[in-house]
């Protein structure tokens, strides 16, 4: 197989399309403390519930950045490590 940009940027090493994948342990667990932060919304338990959505999207999009399959998988990470930078920030 030719090694083209292409081939860098949507491939894995075993020549296939990859995209997107099956959500991981951290993905599953932003999206669980995600949808409970929506049902409390107030006290100490929505506190933890932000930290722990932001401490596990955080941890997804590091893998992604660092260990992402093909080069689009890695700059996803990129931009939802620089979204959660930038949302904190403001």
């Amino acid at each position: 197989m030719e090694n083209t940009l292409f081939d860098k940027t949507f491939r894995d090493d075993d020549g296939k399309i990859v995209i997107a994948q099956p959500p991981n342990l951290p993905l599953i667990v932003w999206f669980t403390t995600s949808l409970l932060k929506l049902v409390v919304t107030t006290g100490e338990i929505n506190t933890v519930l932000d930290i722990l959505a932001n401490g596990s999207l955080f941890t997804w999009a590091w893998l992604e950045l660092f260990q992402g399959v093909n080069y689009f998988r890695r700059a996803v990470g990129l931009g939802v490590f620089i979204g959660i930078i930038v949302s904190r920030i403001q």
